[in-house]
């Protein structure tokens, strides 16, 4: 597929939460429009993984920066750094760790912030399977979002730190609606999957244990990815998108139950289900935000140690210079 079919691909997958572009005007000249960008998400953007995002459209921070953000859909983390390397979007959102597994592949992407200095994926699993550690997934049925989500590549992580490998459990590709459903009807011992996720299956009534990633191999969070090439030609549009993102992450961290409120306000097909964003508002800024020097701040020397353990395990077979895969330029 090429470039201009692709784009037109995601054209017709935007999402138009927010209506058409704002306008500025001062008197006596014509308005002007705020400059049109676009922000490619490896998800449905409805999630509450991205309400950093969601919080700084709805309260105006794209549009007090002078950006028109328009939001498209990919498919999976990887698809959006192929698709921002191919400068199909301006950005994309995908788990940090994401130039690591494209950059050695040719794919000219760099990580611009991280949400968080924590892992994002979480390994969910039903209380009734037995599995309290990552070598009680042998045997069992994991589900994930989808084979090409940076999500899927962090559990080929979490299965190494055990000693097992994609063929020692059942891996299955669910969409982001049966990544969940599945373990909530104890099809699956569990997920690997976002804090997202958690919420609809305690609604099912069951009962869930939590492995946090991170304390047995350094995943990381989400980040902004964007190419070479915008870093190089606009670094003053990747800075206002930068600066507006991390707003709205601040936001949350800042008061969970207000940004949730907004939040509902901005993606009305959750409006009923406060009380489950209030949740996973609160659970990214008690277990995924925190834990940064400055406010997006990628880690190298963390990234480094996930890229040799990456390495290792075979996920991938290229290496890399650290710095090719991210820069904090931006921030701050």
């Amino acid at each position: 597929m090429t470039n201009e079919s692709r784009a037109s691909v995601n054209r017709r997958t935007f999402c138009g939460v927010f209506g058409a572009a704002a306008l500025s005007s001062v008197a006596g000249f014509p308005a002007l429009a705020n400059e049109a960008s676009s922000y490619l998400f490896p998800a449905p953007p409805v999630l509450p993984a991205f309400g950093p995002i969601q919080l700084a459209k709805g309260r105006g921070y794209f549009e007090k920066a002078g950006l028109d953000m328009n939001f498209m859909v990919g498919r999976g983390g990887v698809d959006v750094a192929q698709q921002v390397g191919a400068g199909n979007a301006t950005v994309g959102g995908i788990v940090a760790d994401g130039p690591i597994l494209v950059r050695g592949n040719g794919i000219p992407v760099k990580i611009v912030c991280v949400f968080g200095g924590r892992g994002f994926m979480q390994m969910v699993v039903r209380e009734d399977s037995g599995v309290t550690k990552p070598a009680d997934l042998k045997g069992k049925t994991i589900t994930v979002m989808s084979y090409q989500d940076t999500t899927y590549y962090a559990l080929l992580g979490l299965l190494a730190s055990a000693g097992l490998t994609k063929a020692d459990v059942n891996i299955q590709s669910a969409g982001p609606t049966g990544v969940w459903q599945l373990v909530a009807a104890g099809k699956a011992a569990g997920m690997a999957g976002v804090p997202d996720w958690i919420p609809p299956v305690r609604a099912e009534n069951v009962k869930v244990n939590i492995l946090q990633t991170e304390d047995y191999f350094p995943h990381m969070a989400q980040g902004i990815a964007t190419s070479d090439d915008m870093i190089k030609k606009r670094p003053d549009l990747v800075k206002k998108i930068v600066s507006a993102a991390l707003q709205g992450m601040k936001d949350i961290m800042d008061d969970p139950a207000g940004a949730a409120a907004d939040f509902v306000k901005f993606v009305p097909s959750w409006q009923g289900k406060e009380g489950a964003i209030k949740w996973t508002f609160e659970y990214y800024a008690k277990n995924v935000y925190p834990g940064q020097k400055r406010l997006g701040e990628v880690d190298g020397a963390r990234l480094a140690k996930l890229q040799d353990f990456y390495l290792k395990n075979g996920i991938v077979q290229n290496k890399v210079a650290v710095d090719e895969l991210y820069t904090n330029q931006f921030i701050g």
